[in-house]
């Protein structure tokens, strides 16, 4: 659906001249829910902005459906944005929100109104069609939002944090009902967070971004357990890492040596190293307390702490380091050790990912 080649974007110049994006490209399917994931100013509002038109860049080509948008200004373009503060009108009905782009487009009144009441009913707003948008919550402000950016009809949406104005409750529905809506109608959704759990929870597809590059694409699988680079595995989720010498390479896996002499199969990064030190990262949740005899990583367990649907266990090992063990609890489950006691450290081969740096 959209072919984003080689763009850059420099704000300013000399030694004030700051690059937003950094020869970035990637491929966006159609009907595909894909999210741009990364931290305040790491360029993924930037990039929105370049599809939608608003922002023009300074090198690079943007393509949608093989056509050139560069040239397009923003209201030719088939593209619509819901913004993080919804821009509604708070003088008018939801009703008439929703129906203001199509009135401007000078749409038939048949349509209008047909596209109406599919509106109210794909996000639920029927019995609020009358009210004023300063007369509803935030979370009804923002299903208005979105059912006047889907009117009419374009090939894709883009939203730049469009729920983090929300409570957590809510914020979490809406996750829910923004996927929903997506499959409903098959338009391509480009999404903007730097919530974690919102990327893993609704994307197809997730591109994370820092520093104006794209470190890393894949599903929400992919990203969580196999993330490539350090900034990935960092950034997405908690994350144990360990210092390891790389025996050997064969396709997606390597053979590892563990500070403590062990050696484990783990899963290697494409473009990663072929031998020598490594850094190796392993998602607390895919290791298991063991006792400290024949464990992969033995060590003194120096601290529990309990979190009503998970325990972790922080290990110091006794090569140095700390290593956190995320154990889900269940009813009437024993505690297994207690702090100062001599536990061991164990994961499956295939659960370590090799990084890149």
């Amino acid at each position: 659906m959209i072919e984003i080649e080689h763009v850059t974007k420099v704000f300013g110049t000399g030694a004030e001249a700051f690059t937003a994006l950094d020869d970035v490209s990637v491929s966006i399917r159609s009907n595909e829910f894909f999210t741009l994931l990364g931290p305040s100013g790491c360029g993924k509002t930037t990039l929105l902005r370049v599809i939608a038109g608003f922002i023009d860049p300074t090198g690079g080509d943007v393509s949608l459906d093989g056509e050139d948008l560069l040239p397009k200004a923003p209201y030719q373009r088939p593209v619509n944005t819901v913004f993080q503060s919804y821009a509604l009108f708070p003088h008018l009905t939801v009703a008439q929100n929703i129906t203001f782009g199509l009135e401007m487009l000078e749409r038939p009144k048949a349509e209008i109104k047909a596209t109406l009441e599919e509106m109210l009913a794909l996000v639920r707003m029927e019995p609020m069609a009358d009210r004023r948008t300063s007369e509803i919550s935030g979370g009804q402000q923002q299903r208005v939002a979105l059912a006047r950016a889907l009117a009419p009809r374009p090939k894709v949406l883009l939203l730049d944090e469009p729920l983090s104005a929300l409570d957590f409750k809510l914020r979490k529905d809406m996750q829910i009902e923004l996927k929903r809506l997506q499959t409903e109608t098959g338009i391509t959704f480009i999404f903007v967070t730097h919530d974690q759990e919102e990327a893993l929870t609704m994307s197809d597809r997730i591109a994370v971004m820092n520093a104006g590059k794209i470190r890393q694409i894949g599903g929400p699988r992919d990203i969580y357990d196999h993330p490539a680079e350090r900034f990935v595995a960092d950034f997405i989720g908690d994350t144990n890492f360990l210092e390891a010498d790389l025996l050997s390479v064969e396709g997606e896996t390597a053979q590892i040596r563990l500070a403590s002499g062990q050696q484990v199969s783990a899963r290697a990064a494409d473009g990663g190293p072929v031998d020598g030190k490594v850094t190796v990262a392993v998602r607390p949740e895919h290791a298991t307390l063991v006792e400290a005899d024949g464990a992969l990583l033995p060590g003194t367990l120096a601290d529990v702490v309990y979190f009503g649907t998970d325990t972790h266990f922080h290990v110091e090992t006794d090569g140095g380091g700390t290593f956190v063990i995320r154990q889900q609890n269940q009813p009437d489950q024993p505690v297994m050790a207690s702090s100062g006691d001599r536990v061991g450290v164990k994961f499956s081969a295939g659960v370590g990912q090799v990084l890149r740096d």
